[in-house]
């Protein structure tokens, strides 16, 4: 566990340090490559390792917490699950030529709300 009491600042912090070797998205955001790449690196580098952590759990606990407090919407059948190998998998339908330009949390998280069989919209 981070030792910080803002985790999103750290996440951030961590997230600039190991995006370094691949850029995020023409807009800012957190692009498949560099997803990619975290995983990639994360059994060999602890930077990656803990920058990918502080990604995931912060994509899965946000979400959560949007799901908690969206009101008149219906319960997810499963539990919101989030791991490396589900990240992977779930930025694997993004096409190779377009990853630094694609967004990952929409696709994980789309992925992850899916798995859970959350229904969203009609």
């Amino acid at each position: 566990m981070l030792d910080c009491p803002a985790h999103a600042i750290c996440a951030l912090l961590l997230l600039a340090t190991a995006a370094q070797a691949q850029p995020s998205t023409s807009r800012g955001q957190i692009s498949v490559a560099q997803v990619r790449a975290m995983l990639d690196q994360a059994a060999t580098n602890p930077t990656a390792r803990q920058t990918l952590t502080a990604y995931l759990a912060g994509s899965g606990e946000t979400a959560g917490w949007l799901l908690d407090s969206a009101r008149g919407l219906p319960p997810c059948t499963r539990r919101l699950t989030l791991d490396a190998q589900q990240a992977r998998d779930a930025i694997a339908t993004a096409p190779a030529t377009a990853a630094a330009e694609t967004p990952a949390t929409p696709l994980i998280i789309r992925d992850m709300l899916r798995r859970a069989g959350c229904r969203l919209a009609e």
